[in-house]
């Protein structure tokens, strides 16, 4: 099977969605099938839809794709090309369900125009699938979790009781510091916490007026002396903050998986998280609290919980590591979206054809 895999950008972008990329890459060649990935220009939303308005084809001349996967980040560039094969979309998760006001009413027309040019969808969590579906009905979905590919943790549940006994409390966060990651709302509710705490926020800050906010805000909170910046980090060094930590808090806007959450699962740490997006395919009161987006209030009361209770502090840390053990694998990832791909280019061979963008048929599905 030839598969053109459509990215904004570079394939090699420091992302959680750009590593799920690159591990199906990976993966998919591993087994045998032939992928090319193929790169869009990736401009301020959504300044991408100049693109779509000379059509292109989506693979270079001397590869014929089987199928056209396309990461739904790509879809402003997306309206109107030429692919000469079905398209699967791959939404980590929709824009519209991460934004708000305009920026979401323009992201769901876009976004929907994108579905509707697609045979199928594969995505990376049940709630990011519902979504989808629920703005191109009858489109065919298939959910494929990512996996934890970065960290081998060894933490057993003998550590996670020992360490829900040690003070100071401590909380991780890690993640782009970036505003629909929650940094503002997380370092409110710490500033409520009674009892002694520490906290590190461990990721890369793209954003530099967000990121003098986060610090005016712990300035202003009086927060400097027990919170880390730590900014990006090896992997080993990463791993110790989780390793040390006692609960893991990113209580994002929206997470369309959240693969964050499942690896400081791996560490045995109960994860506040957000409930709009895929953290709820993960989370729940066995393994943490999901809160409000913004809920200042519902983050400080799930920490309070904890922090008071270090017995249900060690069961939700030893729920957590069930449910990474759990998980499944990134080789039954890669083997379920192959299968799948494969149904769909067998689904197009026998009707002559189903994907690609441009006219409609009767039915609103392309010819």
């Amino acid at each position: 099977m030839r598969v053109a895999l459509v990215v904004p950008g570079s394939l090699d972008t420091a992302s959680g969605g750009f590593a799920y990329d690159r591990a199906l890459v990976d993966g998919l060649r591993a087994a045998g099938e032939t992928v090319r990935v193929v790169s869009v220009p990736w401009r301020r939303y959504p300044l991408g839809v100049l693109d779509s308005l000379v059509a292109r084809r989506l693979s270079p001349p001397e590869f014929d794709p089987d199928v056209v996967l396309a990461d739904e980040l790509a879809h402003p560039a997306l309206l109107r090309s030429d692919t000469g094969a079905p398209v699967v979309a791959l939404v980590h998760h929709l824009r519209c369900d991460a934004a708000d006001g305009l920026d979401a009413a323009v992201a769901g027309t876009l976004e929907r125009r994108f579905l509707d040019g697609c045979a199928a969808a594969v995505c990376t969590s049940r709630p990011t699938a519902n979504s989808v579906e629920r703005r191109a009905p009858g489109l065919r979905t298939h959910v494929a979790p990512p996996a934890d590919t970065q960290f081998d943790p060894d933490v057993t549940a003998a550590d996670v009781a020992r360490r829900a006994r040690r003070d100071p409390f401590r909380v991780a966060f890690v993640g782009n510091l970036v505003p629909r990651k929650g940094v503002l709302t997380l370092l409110d509710a710490l500033a409520g916490l009674e009892a002694p705490w520490r906290a590190t926020l461990v990721g890369d800050r793209p954003d530099d007026a967000y990121l003098r906010r986060v610090r005016e805000r712990i300035r202003r909170r009086g927060l400097g002396d027990r919170t880390r910046l730590a900014g990006s980090l090896p992997t080993e060094e990463t791993a110790s903050v989780l390793r040390e930590s006692h609960v893991y808090a990113m209580p994002s806007a929206h997470e369309g998986f959240g693969i964050a959450y499942l690896e400081a699962m791996g560490f045995g740490l109960p994860v506040v998280a957000s409930a709009s997006g895929g953290a709820s395919d993960l989370v729940d009161p066995s393994t943490g609290v999901l809160v409000a987006p913004g809920d200042v209030g519902g983050v400080r009361d799930a920490l309070t919980g904890f922090v008071g209770d270090r017995d249900r502090l060690a069961t939700a840390g030893r729920g957590a590591l069930d449910r990474y053990e759990a998980h499944p694998s990134w080789p039954e990832t890669v083997a379920g979206v192959r299968r799948f791909l494969r149904g769909v280019v067998d689904e197009d061979d026998d009707i002559g054809g189903v994907g690609g963008f441009g006219e409609k048929d009767d039915a609103g599905r392309p010819p």
